[in-house]
């Protein structure tokens, strides 16, 4: 082979490959340019920025709302318990309101046919017998907790005393108890029976 054949035939072979530029535009064509993508990743990352914020601010709307509920069912329990103990507690301090209450008749006709006994040797040791029992009732009222009240002299307190009749009177000022018609009685905080009086006028 001669110099000029060879030459011939690398002629030829350069002319068989064409260069297509359409699809090397095309290719080219079809990469995104790098500015668009910086801007499409931080407007991305804006959006998911949002949604987080919103996303946050509804769980701590929701958090803030269970919270107000288990406060406020806190102080429903903590209420009822206190209430309960109150009504224990009462329940326990009065509990013999009831008998009291049906015995304090019974000590005034007790108090009355005292006051009216009569004296003499023969009844001495039967009015001896009916003064202990007196006692003794008076004591176990006492202490259950029955107080009598002390009246006479004192300024009139409707919580305390049934005023029955005003009176006139040059020892007192007005307003004052000068005469106790019926005993009044307190168990321990609570009264009973309020004292039925006369006020000076």
């Amino acid at each position: 082979m001669n110099k000029e054949q060879s030459f011939q035939e690398n002629n030829q072979s350069e002319q068989e490959i064409p260069v297509n530029h359409t699809e090397t535009e095309a290719v080219e064509s079809e990469v995104p340019a790098p500015e668009a993508t910086e801007g499409s990743t931080t407007a991305d990352t804006g959006s998911d920025e949002m949604v987080s914020k919103a996303e946050l601010e509804r769980v701590q709307a929701q958090l803030e709302e269970q919270t107000q509920r288990v406060l406020r069912a806190q102080a429903d329990f903590d209420n009822f318990r206190r209430r309960t103990q109150k009504e224990k507690e009462n329940l326990a301090k009065y509990a013999s309101e009831q008998l009291i209450t049906e015995l304090i008749p019974v000590v005034d006709n007790f108090g009355r046919a005292m006051a009216t006994k009569p004296e003499s040797p023969e009844l001495e040791s039967f009015n001896k017998g009916i003064d202990m029992i007196f006692r003794q009732l008076d004591e176990v009222l006492k202490g259950a907790g029955l107080t009598q009240m002390d009246a006479v002299g004192q300024p009139f307190n409707p919580e305390l005393h049934q005023a029955v009749m005003q009176v006139e009177s040059d020892e007192h000022e007005e307003g004052i108890v000068v005469e106790e018609l019926q005993k009044g009685y307190v168990l321990k905080d609570k009264v009973l029976r309020p004292a039925m009086v006369k006020v000076s006028s």
